[in-house]
């Protein structure tokens, strides 16, 4: 096309988008298509109201805010057995969110691809493929395995995934889909930013979007056609995730829960998580950046911080609550700004506009948490930060692969001292394919032991 249609360019006028046409002339054939595309995907309308909204609106705290109830944190035997039962009945899937780039970890690749096996140097993506297929094995049925991509890391994380083999699962059993995007806007004048000559900035929608992709992708009928009732949700960067732990589905399935969380407890206020909190007998979640200090730091007559529910992105949906969210996802999981640094193409300038050290963009994104208070019956389980958390923000200091690595092998310890080993001192390693948990490792271990034992007593033999 020579010349952008008319009725884009009259568009895009109207909403003051039209810095954007700049320099069409120097673009090729496909340059040109590809942006007219890109802006055809764009509700130029919805994203002027939603900067209106920036300018206007202040980020306010729920009513009657209080601290979430907390449910007991070790499970019954009823518990793990009810979750066992709906694993074996193919009733649960595994939903993976793994659409971030690992930018603060310096490499372009994505963040599911980062290598953090303490010994063995294995991936994100392999620990968390591992977990699936030993719980498919443990329960004699393939667990359906969710990953939710985006733009920048789905051709890659397919890629991988391919060059990998599934990580032994079954090519059926994985399921890969985008989440949706947003542009980036200017922060001072709400124009659309350009990632390059006639290439709009984009950036993924938030975590909150993986419902509503699962949703647009038809994932969400086609589960709920197969028999799966629960959505275990949780979050690429946590190597210590419990996938699909018995114990928290059995409660959540025994409850009735619509929504069910697992927490850690915060000890220091300025600790950068979510908390959880419980507004009108609703349960919400409020991001570290918007609890005042001085709710932060509060404290009970004990000691410990009033707001202490951090939340690690574990959560148990079910399905039908899934459903209903999505079909009023204007109102439930409205967009929420998000001020950042970013570098852009100034088409004006026909040069990269560097941000000196201040957000100079807005980019719009959806979050879990707005859908939490619409959870009808919900539930918040602690859990061991030793046990299940150590996510990996950061390239050096907290939340980086080294605290990740410590806390794996410092795991892994405890799980070999439990069942009587050793390792005095070195560092160590268990993977999911020979353990998930403590329990199982001990059990492996006595059987190994006494086969061992057996093999001696009747003659030589080589040990394997």
């Amino acid at each position: 096309m020579s010349t952008p249609p008319a009725e884009l360019r009259e568009r895009l006028r109207r909403h003051h988008q039209d810095h954007v046409l700049y320099g069409w002339d120097q673009l090729d054939h496909t340059q040109r298509a590809q942006l007219v595309e890109q802006l055809a995907a764009i509700d130029l309308a919805e994203l002027e109201n939603l900067y209106r909204q920036v300018l206007t609106t202040k980020n306010t705290l729920p009513d009657s805010l209080e601290p979430v109830p907390l449910t007991a944190p070790t499970f019954t035997a009823e518990e793990k057995a009810r979750g066992e039962d709906a694993l074996r009945q193919g009733q649960v899937a595994v939903l993976l969110v793994a659409g971030g780039q690992a930018t603060r970890l310096k490499t372009s690749e994505p963040k599911g691809m980062f290598p953090v096996g303490a010994v063995s140097g294995a991936t994100l993506y392999q620990i968390h493929a591992e977990k699936v297929l030993a719980l498919s094995r443990r329960y004699r049925r393939p667990l359906l395995f969710l990953i939710m991509t985006s733009p920048a890391t789905d051709a890659p994380t397919r890629a991988y995934f391919e060059e990998n083999n599934y990580f032994g699962l079954a090519r059926t059993q994985v399921r890969f889909f985008q989440q949706g995007t947003m542009p980036a806007v200017g922060a001072d004048t709400g124009q659309l930013l350009l990632a390059a000559p006639g290439k709009l900035l984009l950036s993924p929608n938030g975590h909150g979007g993986a419902f509503t992709a699962l949703a647009d992708s038809g994932l969400l009928s086609e589960l709920m056609d197969r028999g799966v009732e629960h959505l275990f949700y949780f979050q690429v960067d946590n190597p210590l995730v419990k996938v699909c732990d018995p114990g928290f589905l059995g409660r959540h399935i025994a409850t009735a829960a619509e929504a069910s969380s697992k927490v850690v407890i915060k000890t220091d206020p300025a600790e950068k998580v979510g908390v959880l909190v419980a507004s009108r007998g609703r349960c919400a979640i409020i991001e570290y950046s918007l609890l005042p200090p001085e709710l932060a730091a509060a404290r009970e007559a004990g000691g410990e911080l009033r707001f202490r529910a951090g939340s690690p992105a574990i959560h148990v949906f079910r399905m039908t609550y899934l459903q209903r969210v999505t079909e009023m996802a204007a109102d439930s999981l409205p967009y929420r700004p998000a001020f950042k640094e970013v570098e852009h193409f100034d088409p004006q300038r026909g040069d990269v506009v560097k941000p000196a050290g201040q957000a100079n963009a807005v980019k719009f994104e959806r979050f879990i948490f707005d859908a939490l208070p619409h959870a009808e019956r919900w539930l918040v389980v602690p859990t061991a930060r030793a046990e299940e958390f150590a996510p990996i923000k950061n390239a050096h200091g907290p939340d980086s692969p080294e605290t990740a690595r410590a806390a794996m092998i410092a795991l892994h310890t405890q799980w070999l001292a439990q069942a009587g080993i050793d390792t005095r001192g070195h560092p160590v390693e268990i993977s999911p394919l020979l353990a998930l948990d403590a329990e199982e490792l001990a059990e492996k271990i006595h059987a190994q032991t006494v086969l061992l034992q057996e093999k001696v007593l009747h003659g030589p033999h080589v040990l394997r």
